[in-house]
């Protein structure tokens, strides 16, 4: 069974199947790299709750940023955030986002209970 939460025309926030959630990608606004990490990663902490997961059950993270010379900065907020012996397979690359102004897009998949 595909549980969809959050759905609209273009996307769901979350989507389950087979013990396994699928978080939409998260943004956030912020001048550093800093602070929209820390904040995409609140969201994400919100979305796991919702999909009855937590940081500890992620399983896979897709990380986008806009210029790879963010990459330290984000590793500064990243290494703090994940659980020690919880950390989940990660790829990290550089691409285009949907505005100019976004400097990260993080995208989590999860086990849920």
């Amino acid at each position: 069974m595909i549980e969809r939460i959050g759905t609209t025309a273009r996307a769901s926030k979350i989507v389950k199947h087979n013990g396994i959630a699928y978080l939409s990608g998260q943004v956030a606004e912020g001048a550093s790299i800093q602070e929209q990490t820390t904040e995409c990663l609140r969201r994400v902490d919100a979305l796991l709750t919702e999909a009855g997961s937590s940081r500890t059950q992620m399983l896979r993270a897709t990380i986008w940023l806009a210029d790879m010379s963010d990459f330290a900065g984000l590793n500064e907020v990243w290494n703090a955030w994940v659980p020690e012996g919880h950390a989940p397979a990660r790829a990290c690359g550089e691409a285009k986002l949907a505005r100019e102004e976004l400097r990260v897009e993080i995208i989590v998949d999860a086990a849920y209970d």
